[in-house]
């Protein structure tokens, strides 16, 4: 039997779906790596964070408790609260394959520049690769020398580990996105510090996808953070062609309509907060979004 590995915390936030979030935490508590578990209940109202102290108290899972729902935000929550130096986040309805902690946490020890991994998505009870998984293996960015697999400029924040100092060096999750398409925010500050995200497939993560959850808010919402990051992180050129292009090619229903008008009434308030990112991350954001506007599984369909 292998021994603990101390080099990783599990974080998890979650809202409103109790049964789902213990099924979850179960299946953590079991991994040979016996990571400490830190729960971030965004203010659930259906008994969540009593039903995990409940269950799972005695086994050391923390319960971190939001007074207000702060989506992705949550996560930073969970982050100050544990000291190891690599933080796996999950959402309440993705977990990770026993050892691939351990593995995580030698490629960090190897390279002190990799600041997230994002591992390979298994979908269902079918184990089905998730669509996004090839088009990150596809990244057409530049692979450093010493990068454990393909660059990015994105992750997913449920599947993915994070060097902990990194996290917080980049501020973490902004509150203002909520949830949907928070991670390209994080993401562009990390590699404004010269920090690698890679796509790691050998790291397997499974995701059983919620059946509580809204659809269509989170593709308004999904369309107006990513309206928001072109018009204060891109150039101004970039912003209103990709601004243009989003328009001609979202569905055309009240939920798309929903997000524009969201994005433009929010804008005032942050228009103040417009920081270009640095020329290298733009080139980089540049050759990504080709195969952005392609992509099959990055759809604001619902």
């Amino acid at each position: 039997m292998e021994s603990r590995d101390p080099r990783v915390s599990v974080v998890m936030i979650t809202h409103n779906r109790r049964q789902e979030v213990q099924r979850t935490v179960s299946i953590l508590i079991d991994l040979p790596e016996r990571p400490r578990i830190v729960v971030v209940d965004n203010a659930s109202t259906d008994g969540t964070a009593d039903a995990i102290r409940a269950r799972f108290g005695r086994a050391g899972v923390e319960v971190v408790d939001s007074v207000s729902n702060l989506g992705a935000a949550g996560r930073n929550l969970g982050a100050r609260r544990v000291d190891s130096p690599y933080i796996a986040f999950c959402d309440d309805d993705t977990w990770w394959e026993p050892g691939m902690l351990r593995r995580a946490a030698d490629l960090f020890d190897a390279q002190p520049r990799l600041g997230v991994l994002t591992g390979q998505t298994l979908v269902g009870p079918a184990n089905v690769e998730d669509p996004i998984c090839r088009e990150l293996m596809e990244s057409p960015l530049p692979r450093e020398p010493g990068m454990p697999g393909p660059p990015l400029l994105g992750f997913m924040a449920g599947v993915s580990i994070f060097r902990r100092s990194a996290f917080l060096e980049a501020g973490g999750f902004d509150p203002v996105v909520f949830i949907s398409g928070e991670e390209e925010w994080l993401a562009v500050e990390l590699a404004a510090r010269g920090y690698w995200i890679c796509y790691v497939p050998e790291l397997v993560v499974h995701h059983h996808p919620s059946t509580v959850r809204d659809r269509h808010a989170r593709r308004w919402q999904a369309i107006r953070n990513n309206l928001w990051f072109l018009w204060l992180r891109r150039p101004w050129s970039v912003a209103l062609s990709r601004t243009v292009w989003m328009a001609w090619t979202v569905p055309r229903d009240r939920h798309s309509l929903r997000g524009f008008a969201a994005a433009l009434g929010g804008m005032p308030r942050l228009l103040r907060r417009r920081r270009v990112v640095p020329p290298r991350v733009e080139l980089g954001l540049r050759l990504l979004d080709g195969a952005q506007m392609a992509s099959v599984a990055g759809r604001y369909v619902s």
